[in-house]
């Protein structure tokens, strides 16, 4: 078997029915065609059955080591020949290597032992054991120890010595505005000249004082910099490697495109705000997939990424489910290896809202409430006009305020507060900044929830390197909680109430799909969860104090959830 037939694998099930895609697939936003999900059945066989390494994913028991879920992609491809064939591979490293048999090779091992990283990096490591062995050095410990002992020591020593300099200054000064009254002249010079001598004799011997104490520590800092001379030399070394190693590591990542065309990882990265690229950047499995198809003239058809095995604590990954390719890390990279290649157009930038009606369900002269279609905007995107807010621009045109006091994500329906005025929109938007707006949302969960009610309190914060995504942190997240009430049951899925006490950005959908909130994603959820007709979340409720009387108002608006499942003849 050739190395290219080992890593092409063949189709076990008949595909021949399947009609290939007329263009690639948009890697950032899709549905799985149903060639990568035919190979997905058969690769998470595979994983589930194999004996070939050994890799605790946490969906098995009795399994030894700490469990790890993984990133799987899998590309579809044709051969020279014609031949419809598809090639698999994991993110980063997996069973403690970067190669694996029947996954196609990374762009750089970093594992290889007769390479240059792993040969540095037990350089940089042993500089680092001896960094830790001087750090730790009993007599350098009690010679820094004794240092700071006597810097304490001579610094109290010298500002009580300044201190009786100052009180005898004054006293000297009393003493002359005294003697201005009873001395003559010719004695107020003397006792004048006098107090000049001591003031004199005093700051001398301050500067002698601060010079034996200079003395003493500097010479007990030349004890102390035997070693710290020797630990910053060390450092700076270990500094200059590990940058000369990163430069030399950034050299090996260069992506090819369907024309053969090369370009390096940092002039990738180059334009993008960190400037550089993340870590990891290159070891994905889309990128990986690409250029192995790239080398060895395989024509790309269609890709998809899968979740296999436990979810990290802080992004949402549930076992089983595809999911987008991440943006901070791959879409410098993708955006030049698919290049020439005909791709689906990005849905996010070629959304038509025209048939989208915004249905106004109340106003008056300071207000208006309305209903927001599902997969429409809330304001103008970066480059998609037609909102929510250029609607009620064209509506309201007299009107004063900005208009929207709060937003819902595009995939939300349901609905919006809109301020006619400066003032209105001043009174209601201090109402959800101090929580007094009472909301409620209502969803389907993709799935059966055993619990009836209960809160929801996980901190949110962006993920950097894959925007807009919501990532749990416990150490730099916002508070978000939210309380939930399950309403009843349609065959497989939760019927839930959302009451969100705060107003983080993907809150709900975070805290359904994380392993620390419900564990089950909103049905519909192309972030967190498996795409369908649409997000089934909408804001169906909403009580506030009305910007004129100040009197408590409320708004409700069905979503038409149970019988849009039903019309569907999903059961």
């Amino acid at each position: 078997m050739s190395e290219l037939d080992s890593y092409l694998h063949r189709f076990a099930a008949d595909v021949s029915h399947i009609e290939l895609p007329s263009e690639f697939t948009f890697p950032f936003y899709y549905t799985p065609h149903p060639l990568v999900e035919a190979a997905a059945v058969q690769l998470q066989q595979y994983l589930m059955e194999q004996e070939d390494w050994s890799h605790n994913f946490g969906i098995l028991p009795n399994r030894s080591g700490n469990p790890v879920g993984k990133m799987f992609g899998i590309l579809v491809v044709k051969t020279e020949d014609g031949e419809l064939r598809f090639l698999t591979a994991f993110s980063g490293k997996m069973a403690e290597s970067y190669q694996l048999p029947g996954f196609v090779p990374p762009i750089f091992d970093l594992l290889d032992e007769s390479g240059f990283y792993k040969k540095e990096e037990s350089v940089i490591n042993n500089l680092n054991a001896l960094i830790e062995e001087l750090e730790s050095n009993e007599d350098y410990i009690q010679e820094k120890e004794t240092l700071a002992a006597k810097e304490e020591k001579l610094a109290e020593e010298l500002a009580i010595a300044k201190g009786d300099f100052a009180k005898a200054r004054k006293v000297r000064r009393k003493e002359r505005k005294t003697a201005e009254i009873e001395l003559s002249e010719a004695d107020y010079k003397l006792l004048h000249i006098e107090h000049q001598k001591a003031s004199y004799h005093q700051q001398k011997r301050l500067r002698e004082m601060a010079e034996e104490h200079e003395h003493i520590l500097q010479s007990q800092r030349n004890k102390v910099a035997t070693y710290q001379d020797q630990i910053d030399a060390y450092k700076q070394e270990r500094k200059e490697r590990s940058n000369a190693l990163q430069q030399r590591l950034f050299a090996q990542y260069d992506f090819l495109n369907i024309n053969g065309e090369k370009q390096n990882v940092k002039e990738l990265f180059v334009n993008t705000l960190p400037g550089v690229p993340p870590a990891g950047a290159g070891d994905c499995a889309a990128p990986k997939l690409l250029q192995y198809a790239f080398e060895h003239g395989l024509e790309p058809i269609c890709i998809g990424e899968f979740w296999w095995g436990k979810g990290p604590t802080s992004e949402v990954r549930k076992h089983g489910y595809f999911y987008p390719a991440c943006r901070g890390k791959c879409e410098p990279i993708l955006g030049h290896m698919l290049s020439g290649i005909n791709v689906e157009p990005n849905p996010m930038e070629a959304t038509d809202f025209q048939d989208k009606h915004v249905e106004i369900l109340y106003e008056d002269d300071l207000i208006a409430i309305v209903n927001k279609p599902h997969e429409m905007l809330s304001v103008p995107g970066k480059t998609i006009m037609d909102s929510v807010y250029t609607r009620m621009q064209a509506r309201y045109r007299r009107a004063t305020g900005p208009l929207l006091v709060h937003r819902l994500d595009m995939s939300t329906s349901g609905i919006m507060l809109i301020a006619k005025t400066k003032r209105a929109h001043k009174y209601l938007q201090e109402q959800f900044i101090n929580r007094t707006i009472s909301k409620r949302y209502s969803a389907i969960l993709d799935g059966l929830l055993k619990g009836q009610e209960g809160e929801i309190n996980l901190p949110l914060r962006v993920d950097l390197n894959d925007r807009p995504r919501q990532l749990v942190c416990e150490t730099y997240g916002k508070p978000a909680v939210t309380r939930y009430e399950v309403e009843g049951y349609i065959e497989k899925y939760t019927q839930i109430r959302f009451y969100p006490v705060t107003g983080r950005t993907h809150q709900l959908r975070v805290h359904a799909a994380h392993s620390r909130g419900l564990d089950m994603p909103i049905l519909g959820d192309d972030l967190y969860g498996r795409t369908a007709d649409r997000l089934y979340l909408h804001a169906a409720y909403i009580r506030f104090r009305h910007p004129r009387d100040e009197e408590w108002v409320e708004f409700s608006c069905p979503s038409g959830f149970e019988e849009r499942l039903r019309s569907q003849e999903r059961y």
